[in-house]
């Protein structure tokens, strides 16, 4: 039996959960989500709870219901309260700037690198080094940082690039002096 999937999702005050079809509408103070449901799996919305019910008793079924079943907790999570994505930009002259709905990062380039933000996802810059990506689809917010980390990865010398804030760079040595003679 799925241990995630058989857990109600609680539904808090301010937040409307609407099963469609199969689609699962979810409309809070930060925004709307809607998910596709995958048919293995049934979702009742009662008593304040969104409960999960698979009709087949076979291994994929089990592992679609706490699928949808996290996949729903993180929807309700984030219209209600939002998720948020830190990265640190590191190395001499590298910084970054919001320009309207784009972030503009100067990283070593010949030219400035320019990123459209997705829909729902909002940049704000600290101190030229810190980018703070928030929004309510942890997906997206994700996908956002992981592209922007891919103009500029860290390399594992001088650590140079962009890191999630937190994340650990494995440092190499560098060359070793020539032996004397």
């Amino acid at each position: 039996m799925s241990r995630i999937g058989k857990i109600p999702v609680v539904i808090p005050q301010g937040v409307k959960v609407a099963v469609v079809g199969d689609l699962l509408k979810v409309d809070g103070p930060k925004g709307k989500l809607s998910q596709k449901i995958n048919p293995g799996v049934n979702i009742s919305v009662n008593d304040g709870k969104i409960v999960f019910t698979r009709p087949a008793e076979n291994s994929e079924a089990r592992t679609v219901q706490g699928l949808i079943r996290s996949l729903v907790s993180n929807m309700v999570a984030g219209v209600t309260k939002g998720f948020e994505r830190k990265l640190e930009i590191s190395g001499v002259g590298y910084r970054a700037e919001v320009q309207g709905d784009s972030l503009v990062m100067s990283l070593g380039f010949s030219h400035p690198v320019k990123y459209q933000l997705p829909a729902g996802v909002k940049a704000e810059v600290e101190k030229q080094t810190m980018i703070t990506l928030s929004g309510p689809d942890k997906q997206v917010i994700g996908q956002a940082a992981a592209n922007i980390r891919g103009f500029k990865p860290p390399e594992p010398y001088k650590g140079k690039g962009i890191k999630y804030q937190g994340e650990k760079i494995l440092r190499k040595a560098g060359k070793a002096g020539k032996a004397g003679k």
